[in-house]
């Protein structure tokens, strides 16, 4: 690999079974939806979006022997991204069950597949020649696999890489404790931290998204803080100053890894020389995109392909 891939993303790869409703659920009751299969897993998505908007990209997971592990190693070679994954036989290969309601909210149920069992022994030596490795909180909720994420973060550290994190629940965050979740991430020295308003809001106990970066910035002295707040756009802060970046006009249909899709976008952009602000206006692009469309990964049309600089 030497020194050809801009960011190598380490975590989770798994099939969302997409369930969309037009109307709220009755509790006990029927009602007719759309029903998908699509690939996802927070990591893996990131490394998608990444490769997709200009940046050389790998991928770090693992897999189940079966049919849906096949399909994953296809899935990302069909997009471009180089993969180190390792297989388990005692579970399969991730599936995330994805509601999205009427609204374009979405709630989800994530089966511990075999990502969940990933070991510093599933670590590729290629690990430290990426020049920016990415992980998510869904490596370090549970041991496995947060001892392998924390072993390749301070792998690529010592190599001189820089590295981002994307908290990804703030459900699980306040199971572990949010100064503990702070405590383990902050000694990372990270580049880069992708929280959405509730992340922020749980891991700093402030409800106004200024004061959620500013706090944040505290908590990981150095790094940059680009907060994403959904509808209404993103804020992203470095050397203690925030900066505001607007919503596009995208009516939102999924929300279903818009996240991802901001911090592939980001990372493309950034770990290629542009300043947090300019890679934070391209992602707010790309995920106002991604948020009218359904899925984590749709298809690229002809204006984001020319918005990414892709053929």
């Amino acid at each position: 690999m030497g020194e050809s891939l801009d960011m190598l993303a380490l975590g989770d790869f798994a099939w969302d079974v997409l369930i969309h409703t037009d109307a709220p659920l009755a509790p006990g009751g029927d009602t007719f939806g759309q029903v998908e299969l699509q690939p996802g897993g927070s990591a893996a998505n990131v490394a998608v979006w990444a490769r997709r908007c200009g940046a050389r990209t790998g991928f770090v997971g693992k897999i189940g022997r079966d049919r849906f592990g096949e399909l994953a190693r296809e899935n990302l070679s069909e997009e471009g991204v180089e993969h180190w994954l390792s297989e388990s036989s005692s579970r399969p290969t991730g599936v995330v069950a994805v509601w999205v309601d009427h609204t374009g909210q979405r709630s989800m149920v994530s089966g511990q597949g075999a990502d969940f069992l990933l070991t510093p022994e599933d670590l590729p030596p290629e690990l430290e020649t990426a020049r920016h490795l990415h992980l998510t909180g869904w490596s370090l909720f549970t041991d496995p696999p947060r001892r392998a994420a924390l072993v390749a973060a301070r792998r690529a550290g010592k190599a001189g890489r820089t590295r981002s994190l994307d908290p990804a629940s703030f459900q699980l965050i306040e199971e572990m404790g949010p100064a503990a979740f702070v405590r383990m991430t902050a000694e990372l020295g990270l580049d880069v931290i992708f929280p959405n308003f509730d992340e922020g809001r749980v891991l700093t106990g402030e409800r106004e998204p200024e004061a959620i970066a500013r706090k944040l910035m505290e908590h990981y002295p150095g790094a940059i803080v680009a907060l994403k707040l959904d509808a209404r756009g993103a804020l992203v802060g470095h050397d203690g100053t925030p900066t505001y970046l607007p919503p596009t006009p995208d009516r939102a249909l999924d929300a279903t890894g818009a996240g991802d899709a901001f911090a592939g976008a980001f990372l493309a952009r950034w770990v290629r020389g542009a300043s947090p602000e300019e890679a934070a206006e391209f992602a707010v692009a790309v995920s106002g995109w991604v948020v009218a469309r359904r899925g984590a990964r749709p298809p690229l049309d002809v204006r984001m392909r020319e918005h990414c600089g892709v053929s």
